[in-house]
């Protein structure tokens, strides 16, 4: 099932690239090489992964670096500004490099995929609902959660 043409959102996040290395530096963080490689195992990720699979595809590049490490490492990166945590309502904190521009996310509830999307018509509304209701919207996370309505086999 592919988008048609005219698909209404921009979906142009799939193909970001965020250079978490360049980020830690940024906020100071000293960069030991396990950082390093969990670092880049985030920048290259086009998902939201969890810690485990974190590890999993750490572990391909340093077969030395144990989920304790990975787990001590997101929570740094999270602190600092340089990740988001997600609940895609999996029982999974999920996580990407903290995005240089607002986006929503569609989470398949069948497959646990999640499509990073912006709807400018969406946010609109968004902010009309706020000033209607006496408000200045600084900010705000939508997940919309759904099955597809059909499925490539």
């Amino acid at each position: 099932m592919g988008l048609s043409p005219d698909f209404p959102f921009e979906r142009a996040f799939m193909n970001r690239k965020i250079d978490v290395e360049a980020l830690c530096h940024e906020k100071g963080l000293r960069i030991t090489e396990q950082r390093r490689v969990i670092a880049q195992v985030l920048s290259d990720a086009m998902d939201h992964p969890d810690v485990e699979e974190l590890h999993k595809r750490s572990a391909m590049i340093d077969p030395g670096i144990s989920i304790a490490t990975v787990y001590r490492t997101v929570r740094l990166f999270e602190e600092a500004g340089i990740l988001e945590r997600h609940d895609f309502g999996d029982g999974r904190a999920r996580y990407e490099a903290a995005p240089e521009s607002h986006h929503d996310h569609l989470i398949d509830v069948e497959t646990g995929n999640v499509i990073e999307f912006v709807d400018p018509e969406l946010e609109q509304l968004q902010k009309q609902i706020a000033e209607k209701l006496g408000f200045r919207l600084v900010d705000h996370r939508m997940e919309l959660y759904g099955v597809a309505l059909e499925r490539k086999n």
